[in-house]
């Protein structure tokens, strides 16, 4: 499989599959292909993943893309500005955010991960489903805003607003704290909760807030008196 990453504001991921070569999305992912693909639409991993991928804001059914003729070429395009981040799964075991998932090789398992701590779902601005990625091979997520790589030593401990924490390695300690003093909870315009990050791995931040971002659009949006 050959990938290419187009574009800059609304960018999308152009893969050239050879005969046989699959590549999975959730349902209504795929932007355009050539022809010389079959669709096979399933619940892949079963009803019970199925439903996993549900909570973790994924459709319950998977589209899989398999070419049938020799440089066939479809592409998965991001659904707001940011961008679209390319992880071999083989080497870096990934937690992320609700509905970063765009697509991947098949051989890649999208799986549902709880918070260890119930604060962290409830405050938490990932929620307290996350999705994890395991198995091997290529899978391309989407992210809100630029991307922003930070790598933790042992012990080190970074604190984030909750809805710019986009993913983090499996072996990074995460929970989610409050703020402290009453001024800053009331005037501190913070929100009252930040995620502790905790080292040693890799940590993947978001610089949109899709929260926040929806929150600034519908304050505009004019209300009937």
């Amino acid at each position: 499989m050959e990938y290419k990453i187009i574009g800059e504001v609304l960018p999308a991921v152009e893969l050239k599959l050879q005969p046989g070569e699959a590549v999975c999305t959730q349902s209504g992912g795929m932007a355009w292909m050539s022809d010389g693909f079959q669709l096979d639409s399933n619940v892949k991993g079963g009803l019970m993943k199925g439903f996993g991928r549900m909570l973790t804001g994924e459709s319950l059914f998977m589209a899989t893309y398999t070419a049938t003729r020799p440089d066939s070429q479809i592409a998965f395009a991001t659904t707001v500005p940011g961008k679209i981040l390319a992880v071999n799964v083989s080497e870096h075991k990934l937690i992320c955010q609700k509905g970063a998932f765009l697509c991947a090789q098949t051989s890649v398992e999208l799986k549902t991960a709880f918070t260890k701590k119930i604060s962290g779902g409830f405050f938490g601005g990932e929620g307290f489903i996350l999705q994890e990625l395991d198995g091997n091979g290529i899978a391309f997520l989407e992210v809100d805003g630029d991307v922003i790589e930070k790598n933790l030593a042992p012990g080190e401990v970074f604190k984030v607003d909750t809805g710019n924490v986009f993913a983090f390695e499996k072996g990074v300690g995460y929970e989610v704290e409050m703020i402290k003093g009453i001024k800053n909870m009331l005037f501190g315009g913070e929100g009252l909760f930040l995620t502790k990050l905790t080292g040693p791995g890799k940590v993947y931040l978001q610089t949109m807030n899709f929260a926040e971002f929806t929150g600034r659009i519908a304050n505009g949006i004019p209300t009937k008196n």
